[in-house]
């Protein structure tokens, strides 16, 4: 076990979510994890868009992004709640790994998907 599989097994092993995201990856294969991937990174690509037209956090465009990306997480890790989903989105700005994925896309973008998140 790596760092980062000891690192979230020590913070989350013992929720559903956990418990459900194993289960569900113990089965992929490579090409299952390429295509969360897409599913992930489409979902990024509608906040990256909304953000450089300076879209509203609560205008339908934005709020589709925020249904894409717990959809995205729902469908190939865990039931993502909205509550949880708000719990990411804390992670967003606090994580720096979750910090730099958004902030590597364009400079601001994690605010933006934190307020985003936390507007619905």
């Amino acid at each position: 076990m790596d760092d980062h599989e000891v690192e979230v097994d020590e913070r989350w092993g013992d929720t559903d979510a956990y418990r459900q995201s194993m289960s569900h990856t113990a089965k992929y294969t490579q090409a299952d994890f390429a295509a969360a991937k897409i599913d992930q990174e489409a979902a990024t690509e509608l906040f990256v868009y909304a953000y450089g037209n300076s879209l509203p956090v609560d205008s339908e465009k934005v709020q589709e992004a925020v249904i894409a990306h717990r959809d995205a997480i729902s469908k190939w890790f865990y039931h993502c709640s909205v509550e949880m989903q708000r719990g990411l989105a804390q992670l967003y700005l606090s994580d720096p790994r979750f910090h730099k994925y958004y902030e590597g896309r364009v400079t601001g973008l994690a605010q933006y998907v934190h307020d985003a998140i936390m507007d619905q």
